[in-house]
């Protein structure tokens, strides 16, 4: 049996959704592409991998609030 990660699956949808001309999408389009992204980051946060891309971003924060002192 073929399992599918959801979180991988919502990832590819949202880079084919973002290759798209911006011309070419609705209201509705981006709103739904919102959504999307909202879910997949939802699902990543409690991951390792989400872990270590907050670490990183507050590690850059830091460094620019650090740089404008």
């Amino acid at each position: 049996m073929l399992t599918i990660n959801v979180a991988v699956l919502l990832a590819v949808i949202v880079f084919f959704r973002l290759r798209r001309r911006t011309e070419a999408r609705s209201r509705t389009d981006e709103k739904m592409t919102v959504v999307i992204v909202l879910a997949l980051g939802i699902l990543i946060a409690p991951t390792p991998a989400g872990e270590g891309i907050l670490n990183v971003l507050e590690e850059l924060a830091s460094g620019a609030t650090q740089a404008s002192r």
